[in-house]
């Protein structure tokens, strides 16, 4: 479903929404308090049958956040030291660190322009070329709000015996042919960092997936490998997610899907005011629903026009202005990614969130439009 097409809804008043919902989390979390218990208990079992139900997945496992939920995923499908893990480049450093963390390496692969996507024909060249059996696997990184084609994808892995661990940060309730992001990999990845679609008030992550085997392992892992208490059958670690973040997530999931839906509102407003303008829009892809965690534009002009729009008070994001081939700490001279770097330079993301109205963002794109008639 495209954003033009998607169900039109009335703006929500910004402050009846936060006052509805912050007296549904201060009820969650005094529910909490008053049980006495705070890791591990009901509120934690409940968010997680919850989230695999709306997700349509086997299980899911909460964690501590969605850095180790990525490592934590990895882990349980055999991925470690001398292993390579396929992925983009213009995603925040935290997919990268996860790989690392388990001692194997990224292998960074160029992007779709129109997507911002990973290309997933230069994943099958890539793959055909090389013909390395350390490739173990492959993380798509669901961007802004749109997935992958995911059952191309997975036709890929199945013929390079390649493990798919999906990076839905970016991803709450995204649909590839009806079907949610989160439930096509062997294993998924979620943050609920606040900013998220779906947020916590703090840290929060959760794994996601169809075999019980492995989410058996997860569950092993983000608690020190413990079948039984103070005694580990594996190497684990500490990466739980506690009662209070299961109960506030528990209240936010019950208003993801309105949320989502308002996004796309204001997501199709952007579209028609931006329109016709020297300036590169978000598009849908075929199949795909979008869930507007970010709108991002392109511009060569970037730097102009955030300043100009700062001076109107209106406060712009960049994900991601350094790609991390590029980033001092993954610094790799040799390797171009001339899509990924062309991106990292002009995207910009424009407001948009669920305590903005329509006419927030027809402000927005009057100070977008004038910047452009200007010059």
């Amino acid at each position: 479903m495209s954003s033009a097409s998607s169900s039109k809804i009335l703006p929500a008043d910004p402050k009846a929404t936060y006052l509805a919902a912050q007296a549904a989390i201060d009820a969650a979390m005094q529910r909490v308090m008053n049980s006495g218990v705070y890791i591990m208990g009901p509120e934690l079992v409940a968010f997680e049958k919850e989230f695999a139900d709306w997700l349509g997945v086997k299980e899911v496992v909460g964690v501590a956040n969605g850095t180790d939920a990525i490592e934590l995923a990895l882990r349980a499908v055999g991925i470690g030291p001398g292993d390579k893990v396929l992925t983009a480049a213009n995603t925040v450093t935290a997919t990268v660190s996860a790989i690392g963390a388990t001692g194997a390496t990224a292998e960074f692969v160029d992007i779709d322009p129109a997507t911002m996507l990973i290309d997933l024909g230069a994943v099958e060249t890539l793959l055909e070329t090389l013909r390395d059996p350390t490739i173990k696997a492959i993380i798509p990184v669901h961007l802004y709000g749109q997935a992958v084609d995911m059952p191309r994808l997975m036709a890929i892995a199945e013929r390079y015996h390649l493990q798919v661990i999906e990076d839905c940060a970016q991803a709450h309730g995204s649909l590839v042919g009806g079907k949610k992001a989160g439930a096509w990999g062997h294993l998924a990845a979620f943050s609920f960092y606040p900013t998220k679609n779906l947020g916590a008030l703090g840290d929060a992550g959760a794994v996601a997936g169809r075999d019980p085997l492995l989410l058996t392992q997860v569950r092993l892992l983000r608690q020190y490998g413990w079948r039984k208490r103070y005694v580990s059958d594996l190497p684990g670690r500490n990466s739980r997610l506690d009662e209070l973040q299961a109960a506030i997530l528990r209240v936010r999931l019950t208003r993801l899907e309105t949320e989502n839906m308002h996004r796309a509102e204001l997501a199709r407003h952007y579209l028609t005011a931006l329109a016709n303008l020297p300036l590169q829009l978000p598009i849908v892809a075929i199949g795909r629903t979008h869930t507007w965690h970010q709108f991002v534009v392109r511009t060569p002009r970037r730097e102009e026009l955030k300043a100009q729009l700062e001076e109107k008070n209106i406060f712009c994001g960049i994900l991601y202005p350094v790609p991390v081939h590029r980033q001092p700490a993954y610094h790799n001279a040799a390797l171009h990614l001339p899509q990924t770097e062309q991106a990292c330079a002009e995207v910009l993301s424009l407001p948009l969130h669920p305590g903005l109205t329509v006419a927030d963002v027809l402000r927005v794109s009057e100070a977008v439009r004038e910047f452009f008639t200007a010059r």
